[in-house]
């Protein structure tokens, strides 16, 4: 088995540290601990930003300096001595790890190709199989390169890690061609017949630089617009030094556009178009030159309000243009779109089985908070679903969306005025393109929703004209979607408290067939398995039926998501050792939960040590399925479960995901309001899991493809 791997290129600006960066979450999804280890650092006067980049990866604990070999000034003194420390140094983090992502140099140095043979002589040092990456569109150059010039590139490199005796374990051409992306993987095979190879094209968002790096190169300032905006790519730059009918003539959909500081009619005539939407979205504005904006201009310039960052640079127009040119591409741990698209490209074309059985590496049967987070991930893309959102007015909602959308996870409706909605998300420089927005207005839904939601309350005395004005509400909007089949879940509560969100559940969808309550579970994510808990947020007191309700939706629940079910009915006392109204009630719905369930092991009341420690149960009750054994845990009451799972997450520092809605005959999910963009991504793949298994799933999807014909939405 590989310990380590190391990925390295002939040449700079391959995009290597975006393979990395996949390769590294390849891992993380089936092994528990990761290293990563740079032999030669970028710099010794500053943090390597590509290394600070992979250690900020989730489940990666190594720290920045013993992840570091040497220096370039090392190499350069004493090559030997240097092999020789890095050697040391890399087998202290491998000591620490089951797999350690070894990324070679940069290129930084002296470009030539003696540093592709010592990156081969550090790996055969190492011990590490060699992922090498090949540059399909070198920054020197303005055209790919042509298949045949792969094939000559993946010559040379081969022969000299072959040189060097490092042992190659696969290609990667990265920034290729689009549009010959076969011929390209032909021509590199016909080289290296033996080594598996893949292909990822170019995509101009992850080799464009972000207004923040603009801001940084040109000295600049930002002086009006949005900061959270700087971070949005500027796919194309703009020299604006001449009349504004040429220049509105010019511009280019997400460009930054350089406009000389004196020149402040064409700036206002720039702003205005950006503003117009009848000229392309643009990422920014440099004013160059040193010219301090004029303070009438200023104040116009606040009446239209515009958006887009503004940025004062002391620089001339060429300096300015030369400095932007300049910019290195960067994977920019700050940039959600560059690391989702990044993501997105490795995952279609890498196949992630063939490499972790290149590297021999088999999953692990711990499951870590971040390896069960990439499972939900995986398992929602296997089988895609379609989620509605409606909060579109929420910026966390659309940088979910952006991820969502990007990586496959599901298919989305967003709710919300279509050219609002996309006109944000434009500006924060996310991609919902394949999103559809919707508006709870919509003239053609409304009527039909009303009409539905007026028959189905009819016995409460609800009218249509009532529910005409009922159904805007987002949340209704969106669980009527849910219910007449144009999505197949929801996911809302950012913006929402959780009876705005599960209220209209309850009214239209109802429970699933046999479940009378609606009640709900945490995951608990603990460092080595994941337990189920319920309920810790809906049901206060639960009776004997409710409480064997929640055990029976937190069994379905739990096979779901791959746990197997081991149910413990908790009570504050362990089988026939307690009496009173409350173990009573336990009790009885054990009982009630083996007769409804009987092929699953199911145990009550018992304590929480007995269920979960087996040094405990082997005291306490010894001949049990469950005891130390429990993976579905079913507290007596809300005041037990809420403040159990708090306990847990904070004092054992499990990861808490929930809380998830159960019993509902279709998925309806609430967030917290204090939900991070990873959050609402995690819930929206709980979400579309529950709805790969939703018991009416054919019925559904009958529905949801002619309904979707009907109001022009994809199911």
């Amino acid at each position: 088995m590989a310990r380590g791997i190391y990925i390295t290129s002939a040449e700079g600006n391959t995009g290597k540290s975006t393979i990395a960066l996949g390769v590294l979450a390849t891992l993380r999804r089936s092994v528990e601990k990761v290293g990563v280890f740079r032999p030669i650092a970028r710099s010794t006067t500053e943090n390597d930003y590509v290394l600070d980049l992979l250690l900020q990866h989730d489940g990666v604990e190594i720290g920045y300096d013993e992840s570091v070999g040497v220096s370039y000034d090392e190499v350069h003194e004493d090559p030997d001595r240097a092999l020789a420390r890095i050697v040391e140094r890399y087998k202290a983090v491998e000591a620490q790890c089951d797999v350690v992502v070894i990324l070679g140099s940069d290129y930084t140095d002296v470009g030539t190709p003696t540093e592709l043979g010592y990156n081969a002589r550090i790996a055969a040092n190492l011990g590490a199989p060699v992922l090498l990456v090949l540059g399909g569109h070198p920054r020197s150059q303005s055209e790919y390169r042509t298949p045949d010039a792969m094939r000559l590139a993946t010559e040379v490199a081969v022969a000299e890690l072959a040189h060097e005796h490092a042992h190659l374990l696969a290609i990667i051409a990265n920034r290729a061609d689009p549009d010959r992306l076969t011929d390209i993987h032909s021509a590199i095979q016909d080289a290296e017949p033996g080594a598996p190879v893949w292909v990822i094209p170019e995509d101009p968002v992850l080799v464009a630089p972000t207004m923040r790096a603009i801001m940084d190169a040109t000295h600049g300032t930002l002086i009006k617009g949005d900061p959270e905006l700087l971070d949005r790519e500027a796919l194309g730059v703009v020299i604006a030094a001449m009349g504004v009918d040429n220049v509105l003539k010019r511009l280019i959909e997400g460009s930054v556009v350089v406009v000389p500081g004196d020149r402040t009619e064409v700036l206002l005539a720039v702003l205005l178009a950006h503003e117009s939407a009848t000229f392309p979205s643009l990422s920014g504005v440099v004013l160059n030159g040193g010219f301090e904006l004029p303070e009438h201009v200023g104040s116009l310039i606040d009446g239209i309000r515009p958006s887009i960052p503004i940025i004062e640079s002391p620089l001339g127009s060429f300096d300015t243009a030369v400095r932007i040119n300049d910019i290195r591409p960067r994977l920019a741990a700050d940039s959600q779109r560059k690391l989702d698209t990044a993501r997105a490209l490795f995952d279609t074309a890498i196949d992630h089985d063939e490499l972790l059985s290149l590297l021999q590496l088999g999953r692990s049967d711990v499951v870590t908070p971040l390896m069960f987070e990439y499972s939900l991930i995986e398992r929602a893309r296997a089988e895609r679903r379609h989620i509605v959102l409606p909060e579109g007015d929420d910026d966390r909602i659309l940088r979910a969306a952006a991820t969502v959308l990007s990586r496959g996870i599901a298919d989305l409706t967003i709710l919300g005025e279509e050219i609002e909605v996309r006109s944000r998300a434009i500006g924060l420089g996310l991609d919902i393109q394949a999103a559809h927005v919707v508006s709870s207005f919509d003239d053609v839904l409304r009527v039909k929703f009303a009409e539905e939601y007026a028959r189905l309350r009819s016995h409460k005395g609800v009218t249509y004209e009532r529910a005409l004005d009922t159904v805007t509400d987002p949340n209704y909007f969106g669980t009527l979607m849910v219910h007449l089949g144009h999505a197949h879940g929801m996911v809302s509560g950012a913006a929402h408290t959780t009876a705005q969100t599960v209220r209209p559940a309850f009214e239209i969808i109802k429970t699933a067939p046999g479940i009378d309550v609606v009640s709900s579970v945490f995951l608990m994510a603990l460092a080595d398995r994941v337990l189920v808990y319920g309920d810790c947020a809906v049901i206060p007191d639960p009776t004997v039926a409710e409480l064997a309700d929640i055990a029976v939706s937190a069994v379905d629940t739990s096979a779901q998501f791959g746990i197997e079910p081991r149910v413990a009915m908790l009570s504050y006392s362990t089988g026939e050792s307690g009496t009173g109204a409350e173990v009573d009630k336990v009790r009885a719905a054990t009982a009630l939960v083996r007769e409804r369930i009987p092929s699953i092991p199911v145990d009550g009341p018992i304590q929480y040590d007995a269920a979960a420690d087996a040094a405990v149960a082997r005291t306490k009750l010894p001949d049990s399925e469950v005891a130390g054994r429990a993976t579905v845990f079913i507290f007596p009451d809300l005041n037990t479960g809420n403040n159990t799972y708090k306990a847990v997450q904070r004092s054992a520092g499990a990861v808490a995901i929930g809380p998830i809605m159960q019993g509902l005959r279709l998925p309806v999910n609430d967030l917290s309001r204090g939900a991070t963009v990873q959050d609402i991504v995690n819930t929206i793949a709980i979400t579309a899991i529950q709805a790969q298994g939703a018991q009416d799933a054919g019925a559904q999807s009958a529905r949801a493809q002619d309904a979707a014909g009907s109001a022009g939405i994809a199911p």
